[in-house]
């Protein structure tokens, strides 16, 4: 399979998310100057951008991986958070980054930062690469974000559809003939 022949255009290049992801670590360092946070990787998607910002801050720094969803076997949020990979570090009295790759209805991190905020952490923030507003259904709003986009399907960087595109190195909207019912 061409994974490029299926993608619409390319939305956001490599160097456009390079250029963003260094002025996010730069603003994380500030807040987290003097401080040693917890820095979690949301799986599977978030990897790439996890692994790019935590290269380009300097801030001493645990780090964690979680695996958690709404969506069930849906495409549709269901709103109830299934956790399906736990932290191994304890975040009471620490910092607690949450890194994820795109927030859209908002369902999962409203649900993720509550349960988190249950472990008494010194504070909770979100940095997300993608930000869609417009599909948003909690009152959900990350502390720092990429880009915000508009409401199409992207792949790429880290996102997939049916687990494919996730190495391309940019991101891009897919096809509608390849994710729509014929």
């Amino acid at each position: 399979m061409d994974m490029n022949a299926n993608i619409e255009r390319v939305m956001l290049t490599s160097e456009q998310i390079a250029e963003r992801v260094k002025g996010l670590a730069a603003q994380l360092d500030k807040l987290y100057e003097g401080r040693r946070p917890v820095v979690i990787c949301i799986l599977k998607g978030s990897v790439m951008f996890f692994a790019d910002l935590i290269r380009e801050m300097k801030t001493p720094m645990q780090i964690d991986f979680m695996a958690v969803s709404s969506y069930g076997k849906g495409s549709i949020s269901s709103g109830k958070l299934q956790v399906k990979k736990d932290l191994t570090v304890n975040i009471g009295g620490k910092d607690v980054l949450i890194v994820e790759d795109i927030i859209d209805s908002g369902n999962t991190l409203y649900e993720l930062k509550k349960m988190l905020n249950t472990r008494s952490p010194a504070s909770v923030n979100i940095v997300t690469l993608l930000d869609k507003p417009e599909r948003r259904e909690v009152p959900m709003e990350p502390e720092y974000k990429g880009f915000v986009i508009e409401d199409e399907f992207v792949v790429g960087y880290g996102l997939d559809y049916a687990e494919d595109y996730r190495n391309l190195p940019y991101i891009g909207v897919l096809k509608r003939s390849v994710y729509e019912e014929k």
